[in-house]
Order: structure tokens, then sequence, then C-alpha cells
């Protein structure tokens, strides 16, 4: 990815403990800020009661904020992997601003706090909204999902201010899917939603198999050093056995 002059590059992301719970949120900007050469800047925060979507919304507008003040007018492209942040400041924003802040189903919009002012921070500016795949490869994503979860933890990490070429992260304005990762990443999701053959549990060295969830739950639950799994073939079952069973 080519930065031109005045383009900025622009990762977020949010994290929560919970649905409320503690929360991070954290961008990686990357451009050209106060210098001629290629810096880029960490940015990271915490709050003790959130959620997901309101650090997402969060990460969103403090980079915003942060290049009010540095980037003026300039250009810049937004990677996020919140499906909610892209589709609500590029299309639902706008119906919510005309109804007063309602849904079409009559209801309060939620964080309309946020939105307002994320809406007011966007308006006059060149933003290009672009929606990545969360853990499958894209360097910026993975930084600020690291950053956003360490800080939703309580264990706030150091935030780097400096040159591009001094930047750990070596590929960060690779924004390309790692094909491996989103393959298995689409291949969990589809094993997560199929049918169990059967459920494996491994309880102080015995292997059992169980032909329902509540069955295996049941055998596993508050107990230390276990294993479980779920299986989708008499193949796959014999497999696990083997391995726990060994």
């Amino acid at each position: 990815m080519n930065l031109t002059s005045n383009g900025i590059i622009v990762f977020t992301d949010g994290a929560s403990r919970g649905n409320p719970g503690p929360g991070g949120w954290a961008a990686v900007l990357v451009g050209k800020f106060t210098a001629e050469s290629v810096e880029v800047i960490e940015l990271g925060g915490y709050e003790e009661r959130t959620t997901n979507n309101r650090m997402e919304l969060s990460a969103a507008i403090e980079a915003l904020s942060f290049l009010s003040k540095v980037n003026g007018q300039g250009s810049m492209v937004i990677y996020t992997d919140s499906a909610y942040l892209v589709n609500g400041i590029t299309k639902w924003v706008f119906s919510w601003e005309r109804r007063n802040w309602v849904t079409v189903q009559k209801e309060a919009v939620l964080n309309k706090d946020l939105w307002e002012t994320l809406l007011e921070l966007s308006r006059g500016k060149k933003i290009e909204w672009k929606l990545v795949g969360g853990h499958v490869g894209v360097a910026g994503n993975e930084q600020c999902d690291k950053i956003a979860t360490l800080f939703a933890d309580g264990l706030p990490p150091p935030l780097y201010k400096g040159s591009l070429e001094n930047y750990s992260v070596k590929n960060i304005l690779e924004t390309a899917e790692d094909t491996g990762k989103a393959d298995e990443k689409r291949e969990s999701r589809t094993r997560s939603g199929k049918k169990a053959y059967s459920y494996v549990s491994r309880v102080d060295g015995r292997v059992e198999t169980h032909k329902t969830w509540a069955e295996c739950e049941n055998r596993v639950k508050g107990k230390s050093g276990v294993k479980y799994q779920k299986v989708f073939s008499p193949e796959e079952e014999r497999a696990r056995i083997e391995e726990w069973g060994n």
C-alpha cells in the first residue's frame, strides 16, 4: 500500500471483557503527521464498564479526534473489523439523524452519544471506511486487537510513536487477508454450526463419548485438567479416542 503525501492509514479495534464489562480501544495511525518521513502512532484507552460496540466506536472517535489536530482535511482510509461501525457510519447514521435518532422500529438508537460525536468528526473529511476480517492476518488489525485486549485486561502496553522504519510490525501496511487464516476461520464457523455426531471427553485419564452436549458438560463442568471436543463423524470420534486414550 502506498501513502500519498497527505494520506493517512488508520486501523481501529475495540474489545470488552463482558458485554458490558471492562473494555479497551486501540488505533494505529500511519502517515506523515509532523515530519517528512512516515511515522506510526499507536493510541489506546480503557473504560471500566462498557461494551464491545462502544469500544469500536471509541477507537474511531479517538483516531479522528487526534487526526483533526495534526492532519487537517487530509484524506484517510480507516480499516476495522466491525461491520457495526462501517455500516453505521456509511449508511444508518444519516437515517437515524433524520429521524431524530430513532430507529425504524421507533426505538432509541443505541450508543447515540458516540454516533453523534463520530458523525460530527467525520463531516467534511475525505474518509474511506473499509471492513476487514478479524484474526485473518491483517497486521494492523491484529496489532489493534492486541492493544485493545491488553487495555481491557487492565494491562495497558507502551504505545509506539516514531518512524515507520523502526516500527516492530514490519508489514503494517499490508491489508490483504492471510488466505490460510481466513479459510481456517470460515471452517471454524462452519463446523461450529454443524450438528455433532458426538462429544468426546477425557476426565482423570478416562475417555468417554456422549450423544449430547448436556451429557458432556455434566461430566467436565467444574473439574480441572479435562479435555472435551465436539466431533462430526465416527472417524473423527475414533481418532480423538485413540489420541486421548494414549
